[in-house]
Order: structure tokens, then C-alpha cells, then sequence
């Protein structure tokens, strides 16, 4: 089936759904050049936000498929990576490669400004697309791009191949760079990152510029576009936010139960985990900063009613770890707390010291990176949180 007569213009209207003309007439020419259609496999399964995940299959339902390639929902390509088909589904799954948001594609490509010549280093092959919209950018002579799983990598290779572009694809795990067709002008990075790596401000020439997925950690996740200086650093600015699958060897262990009776405690909080759920991305980047604390939250249904648990884990120590739970019709709500941190206590500390910093927004939060580690600051480099 050819592509419908209205798919391009509905593929260039979810780059940019709701701010107009905010993306380059550059990216705009590169997602005409390599549409993502060239790189959606037959069978995917979208994942539309506040909606319930459903099938496409281009053999039996081409229309829906060309729906969902061109709009603005990610698809997913790859489960559990790739131990699960993804015709069988569970309601509760583990994404492990996709197709991203032609909107959040076109945005990290808008703050990377990619020019031809430049070389450039994109972590994640995942399905090719981003690989063959920065070959068209910057020239695939001139693209390497690295991906952990030899299967997806092939798998790419071939839409790549149909697209008639070859950049160099490489298999290996991305937070190791590449150091051998290095230095790098910009590096491009589609999966979820905690640590940011040095070996990529290593890697790269002065002046540089590295857009990534940064998840440090509690709530959101969000857009960071780093600039590496001359003194080996790189420094930069939250741009916006961002949701990917984490890089797999960033993905945090499961929490798990402590060998000890006596670490655990249980007491009841008047701060509803739901309140802390819906905090602005100012606000989870204050927590995350000042206390290092992963959270993720479950909502699920219990008798007549919705109950939601919210987890507060120490990524460096799965025996430290907390629970809060909301339900309907309570005024506070039980914790149950595990190991020798009190993890939850520090999460309710850091959100009254974001209230006395006066709320700022995500925009005013930035990172430095150094072969030290990294720095999450508000305002300016040298008010390091």
C-alpha cells in the first residue's frame, strides 16, 4: 500500500503539535528526505499517553497503521528486550526498543543543529531513524551509531539500507562511546540516562554539543543539551522534557525486601504521594538533586475503589528503600520505610527546601559534567545544589 495522500503533511504536523514553527526548515527537509514510515516495522504496538496501548499491523490494517506512523505517538518495537512477542503484550510490560515521538525526534534534533561535515555519534540505534535523519543532516559518512542489541542493530541496518544510507553502525554498549571513529562535533543520545558518562565529554571537540534524555532520577524526565568547553568539561541547560526506555546498562535493580526484621518501619504521613506524583519538573529536579532518590508510582484498582503507591528507592542500595500509600477517603497515609536511610523523610526535606528556593522551574536548572562526576546547579554553574 503506497503511503496515503495526506501522510506527509499529518508526519510534519506531529513534529511540532503544539508550538508552530519552532522546528528548523533543516529537520523539516531531513524527516521529508527519511520519513519514518521507512523504519516502522509491520507489526508495532503504540503507546499513547493517557490511553490504553493497542496493535498496529500493516498486513491486516494498513489504514490504522499509516495512522499511528504519522502522528505524533511513539510505537513500540521491542519487549523485554525482545524475550516477548509484541502481539502478546501483558497490561504490564517492559518497552525495550521504539519508534520515538516524531515530536520529541524533531526537538532533540532542533537543539543538536547538526551541520553537513560535522561528525557525529548517536547513541541508541533503536530502529534507524534518528541514525538516517543525521545522515541527511550531517552526511552518513560522517554518523556512527551504537546499539546494545545485535538484533534491533540488524534490523536497522536493513531499513537503513531500504532508505539507500549507510552511516556506520556499531554494537556495544553506548555509554562507552566510540572512541575509534571519534572525536565527535555532536553526540545524540535516544535513551534514558542517570549518569551521564564522561567518556562522551572525552570524546568529543571543544565546542561540542551533546543533547541526551536525562532521567537523574525522582519524577520527570527531561532534555538536557550540554556544550563541552575547553578545560574538558561540558556544562548546559534543561531544554524541556523527554520519556525514554532507560540505556540498559543504567536500568536500576528491583527493590528488594532487607535481611533484617529491625530495618523496617512503618508510620503515617500527612503529605498525599499523589501531591508528590503531580509535582512540577521543577521540583523533581530540587529532589533529585539534593537527595540522589530514584521514584516510580503504581496506580491500580482495590475493591470499589483506586489505590496508588509511590516508591522512593537509593539506586546505590537496593535494601533502602519506602513505599507511601494513598487511598480513597484517607487524611494521611501509611509509609511503610526499609533500610537504614530514611529515604522518604529526606524526599519531604527536599521539597520544603525547593518551596524556600522559591519554586523554581525546570529552566533554571542546569549540569556540569566532569571526570568527577556530575553537578546539577540552579541559576548559574557555581550554585551547585
Amino acid at each position: 500500500m503506497q503511503a496515503p495522500p495526506d501522510y506527509m503533511d499529518r508526519l510534519l504536523a506531529a513534529l511540532d503539535p503544539e508550538k508552530a514553527g519552532d522546528i528548523s526548515e533543516f529537520v523539516k527537509d531531513a524527516v521529508r528526505t527519511v520519513p519514518r514510515h521507512l523504519f516502522v516495522p509491520h507489526v508495532g504496538l503504540v503507546d499513547p499517553y493517557g490511553r490504553e496501548p493497542y496493535l498496529i499491523d500493516r498486513r491486516t490494517d494498513p489504514s490504522a497503521w499509516w495512522d499511528a506512523v504519522g502522528s505524533v505517538e511513539p510505537i513500540v518495537t521491542q519487549l523485554d528486550d525482545g524475550r516477548t512477542p509484541l502481539a502478546a503484550a501483558p497490561p504490564s510490560y517492559n518497552s525495550s526498543s521504539s519508534s520515538s515521538s516524531p515530536a520529541t525526534v524533531a526537538d532533540f534534533l532542533n537543539h543538536l543543529a547538526p551541520e553537513p561535515g560535522m561528525r557525529v555519534l548517536d547513541v541508541g540505534t533503536g530502529t534507524g531513524w534518528t541514525a538516517g535523519l543525521l545522515s541527511h543532516l550531517a552526511g552518513q559518512e560522517n554518523v556512527v551509531s551504537i546499539e546494545v542489541d545485535q538484533a534491533v542493530s540488524d534490523e536497522a541496518a536493513k531499513n537503513l539500507a531500504a532508505a539507500g544510507l549507510r552511516p556506520h553502525l556499531v554494537v556495544g554498549d553506548g555509554a562507552a562511546g566510540y572512541p575509534a571513529l571519534g572525536p565527535y562535533d555532536r553526540i545524540h543520545v535516544t535513551c534514558g540516562i542517570r549518569d551521564i558518562p564522561y567518556a562522551w565529554v572525552e570524546q568529543c571537540r571543544p565546542e561540542a554539543v551533546i543533547v541526551l534524555p536525562w532521567h537523574p532520577g525522582f519524577g520527570a524526565s527531561h532534555a538536557l543539551r550540554l556544550e563541552v568547553l575547553g578545560d574538558g568539561t561540558a556544562q548546559g541547560r534543561v531544554v524541556g522534557g523527554a520519556a525514554y526506555m532507560m540505556m540498559r546498562s543504567q536500568r536500576l535493580r528491583p527493590d528488594r525486601e532487607p535481611e533484617q526484621e529491625e530495618d523496617r518501619r512503618d508510620y503515617w504521613s500527612a503529605l498525599d504521594p499523589r501531591a508528590l506524583d503531580a509535582l512540577s519538573a521543577g521540583a523533581d529536579l530540587a529532589i533529585s538533586a539534593l537527595t540522589g532518590l530514584h521514584s516510580h508510582v503504581q496506580s491500580y484498582p482495590e475493591g470499589d475503589g483506586e489505590r496508588l503507591r509511590m516508591w522512593v528507592s537509593d539506586p546505590g542500595d537496593a535494601r533502602r528503600w519506602a513505599i507511601a500509600v494513598w487511598r480513597p477517603g484517607q487524611t494521611r497515609h501509611a509509609v511503610h520505610q526499609v533500610g537504614d536511610r530514611p529515604v522518604w523523610d529526606e524526599v519531604l526535606h527536599a521539597y520544603a527546601r525547593w518551596v524556600e528556593l522559591g519554586e523554581p522551574h525546570w529552566s533554571d536548572f542546569g549540569v556540569t559534567v566532569t571526570q568527577d562526576g556530575t553537578r546539577i546547579w540552579l541559576g548559574s554553574p557555581e550554585n551547585v545544589l
